[in-house]
């Protein structure tokens, strides 16, 4: 795949593709992390303490944070019956996600640290280095204050309008090091001038941004149990007063079902469009030739995922991991998936790119 580039090009190519990696598992790990309930575990944000690095080493520090924990609404209101051991559970979740994220700045710090010194970065790359390094930076604060959303006054969840913006920020930083990283190893020789192509790549990733933010609604407010039938919404095609004001569009649960499942049809419609027109494009030898078929691929799968991860939704069991957990799990990869698919579509169908090589 990169025998087109030298050593350092290599190198640096290699060291960008695994953070697009380590993202990807970040956003994995935040979707665990919410369906265990695990995000609210940790009270505090201590980047620098040995409490912000290390899980608690013994039973008085297990037993400490236990208690702050159960000072938080969530607790109060909702697991008041836990025990230390379900503690434990949930707080490795969320540890773990924030333990990863740190992993991911120690990484890129330290790659570019080494790259630099081996005279491996060019000048041209140092300025996308810096706007990726101050995004993740963003995301983490972003993150913290989503947490904190869930901390305060009858909160036993995460407010769901920072959820989404914590998840939209986060595929905000994938595509921009996706794109980077194919800038560095992509060959410009493969692409594929198709500018009808690039159009329907641009409509659906519009759509599917608003779709993702959709998808983080449903999950926030816990929407599948509001309306677990397929295709109808509780037997309507078009439920009443869904409209009704503005504020439904982000808090009304049977609202956001509808529109998150029409902007899956419209997907759909618009990849086979998209996969159709692909077909009578593209050299032997092109990128375009060689990944046609993924994004219908992608998003069959995930509206089969989306509609098996709805009928399964009345089985939602509180702290327990059941057949529902599984499907929204894998609902989300394949959906962060189908993203970077349409940002590697839009990539190759131009010829002449900007290359940092």
């Amino acid at each position: 795949m990169m025998n087109h580039l030298n050593k350092a090009q290599r190198a640096v190519a290699i060291w960008v593709i695994a953070g697009v990696v380590m993202l990807l598992v970040q956003v994995v790990l935040g979707g665990v992390t919410r369906l265990t309930g695990s995000g609210l575990s940790i009270t505090e944000w201590n980047v620098l303490k040995k409490s912000g690095y290390l899980p608690p080493l013994g039973q008085a520090e297990w037993q400490a944070e236990f208690d702050k924990y159960k000072k938080t609404p969530q607790f109060l209101l909702v697991n008041s019956d836990f025990s230390l051991e379900n503690f434990k559970f949930i707080y490795f979740w969320e540890w773990f996600h924030r333990e990863w994220a740190k992993l991911i700045a120690v990484v890129f710090v330290v790659g570019f640290i080494f790259l630099l010194a081996k005279g491996y970065l060019k000048a041209s790359v140092i300025k996308p280095l810096i706007i990726l390094f101050l995004l993740g930076a963003m995301q983490g604060l972003i993150g913290w204050i989503m947490v904190l959303s869930g901390l305060t006054d009858d909160m036993i969840y995460v407010k769901p309008l920072k959820l989404a913006l914590h998840f939209v920020f986060a595929l905000v930083l994938i595509c921009y090091a996706w794109w980077f990283s194919m800038q560095l190893w992509v060959d410009n020789r493969k692409l594929t001038e198709a500018n009808s192509l690039r159009r329907y790549s641009w409509a659906i990733l519009i759509v599917l941004f608003f779709q993702l933010i959709y998808g983080a609604l449903m999950a926030g407010h816990k929407a599948g149990p509001a309306a677990a039938t397929w295709p109808t919404i509780n037997g309507s095609w078009w439920p009443e007063g869904i409209f009704n004001n503005g504020v439904n569009l982000v808090e009304n649960r049977i609202t956001i079902h509808f529109i998150h499942r029409a902007l899956a049809y419209i997907l759909f419609i618009l990849t086979l469009l998209f996969t159709i027109k692909a077909f009578s494009r593209g050299g032997s030898g092109s990128y375009l030739r060689q990944t046609k078929l993924l994004p219908m691929l992608l998003i069959t799968l995930q509206v089969l995922l989306g509609i098996f991860t709805v009928l399964t939704s009345t089985g939602i069991r509180p702290n327990h991991w059941v057949l529902f957990d599984w499907l929204a799990q894998f609902h989300q990869v394949i959906g962060l998936l189908f993203m970077m698919v349409m940002v590697w579509t839009l990539y190759i169908t131009k010829v002449n790119r900007y290359s940092y090589r």
